[in-house]
């Protein structure tokens, strides 16, 4: 099969992240506007390509003010930058159905490489007779090294939001006829 595109199913599809708080439990959030443009061959998926564009404005978080502090110029400062990019620079097969996904993420137009740990779920035909794909992935990274830099000292030390940030992806792709 030669390489198609691959339209994002959004609504089968999630990009969600999660840092700590307060140093003792965990924040966890949503993007819910996001697309991508893949092409790819099932068969040789480490010759596809892969770029990402995520809304900013669309973080949810559960809490209206948090979301909103999200969205300034503390954090995200969405109104300058108000996409996060991810393009795909490398796909390298690890084991059976595991991949290492490398590219070059842009938050508040810093880009830095980051290695996305990806597994391909499987094809198959809907009800409809589309060929669907679907792929699950999540890489760490440091919030500080993107520019996310506020942080609120805490009175019994430590910080009030951690630097790592977990990210995880499910995506079900829908091919182009």
């Amino acid at each position: 099969m030669a390489k198609v595109k691959w339209n994002v199913d959004a609504a089968h599809s999630s990009l969600e992240f999660v840092v700590k708080h307060m140093m003792i439990s965990k924040a966890k959030g949503v993007f819910n506007e996001f697309d991508a443009v893949i092409e790819a061959d099932p068969e040789n998926l480490e010759e596809a390509t892969v770029e990402f564009s995520v809304d900013i404005n669309s973080i949810d978080t559960r809490k209206k003010d948090r979301d909103d502090h999200l969205r300034s110029a503390d954090f995200f400062d969405a109104e300058n930058h108000p996409k996060m990019t991810f393009v795909a620079t490398d796909i390298k097969k690890k084991s059976g159905d595991n991949y290492d996904v490398s590219g070059d993420l842009t938050i508040r137009g810093i880009k830095k490489p980051v290695t996305f740990n990806v597994e391909f779920e499987g094809s198959g035909k809907d009800p409809w007779g589309n060929e669907v794909a679907g792929f699950s992935g999540n890489t760490k990274i440091s919030r500080k090294e993107f520019g996310l830099t506020w942080n609120a000292a805490l009175e019994t030390g430590g910080v009030m939001v951690g630097d790592e940030v977990k990210i995880n992806i499910e995506i079900e792709a829908i091919k182009q006829a």
